[in-house]
């Protein structure tokens, strides 16, 4: 497979990803294509790579930087915006999982912790009371998890999955 074919083909696959992680498919393919690019891009590379509007483009480049995986760069000289993509993939990962932890599973939380509040009454408010104490439990415990996981170093995650594989 050559060079320019293997680009495209990530950034097809990233793409194809994004609803698992809650993003626009245009957003996974700019954060591939940056992840991929060996220079800062501007946003007339990014629309002139991708095929997108510049609406787009610029409404992804902006949650892009908000998720922490974009950043912008600027070159002396040029009145452009330039955009480079976090490096790192154990930032990267990090990044994503705090995103997703605030978007995702925060709100959960929080909407059972109402829920729990509800009047015991009859069985059916006991089994649905359970019921929510059970997945607030779950939610609460892969809350705990994920914030542990974004807090470490990714030697520390890195080590854990070897001693799994054992």
């Amino acid at each position: 497979m050559k060079l320019e074919e293997g680009k495209l083909k990530f950034i097809e696959t990233w793409g194809k990803l994004a609803g698992s992680w809650g993003v626009t498919k245009s957003m996974a393919q700019m954060h591939a294509l940056l992840l991929i690019a060996t220079r800062p891009m501007c946003a007339d590379q990014i629309i002139e790579e991708l095929g997108i509007s510049r609406g787009n483009a610029n409404m992804n480049i902006r949650e892009l930087i908000e998720w922490g995986l974009v950043s912008k760069v600027i070159k002396p000289g040029d009145r452009k915006e330039y955009f480079e993509a976090e490096k790192d993939i154990w930032e990267v990962f990090r990044m994503i999982a705090v995103q997703r932890k605030k978007r995702e599973l925060e709100p959960v939380v929080i909407a059972l912790d109402e829920l729990s509040k509800v009047e015991p009454g009859c069985s059916d408010s006991a089994a649905f009371s359970k019921m929510v104490k059970d997945l607030k439990m779950i939610s609460c415990r892969a809350d705990a998890v994920l914030e542990q996981i974004t807090k470490k170093e990714s030697s520390w995650l890195l080590n854990g999955i070897v001693r799994l594989g054992k």
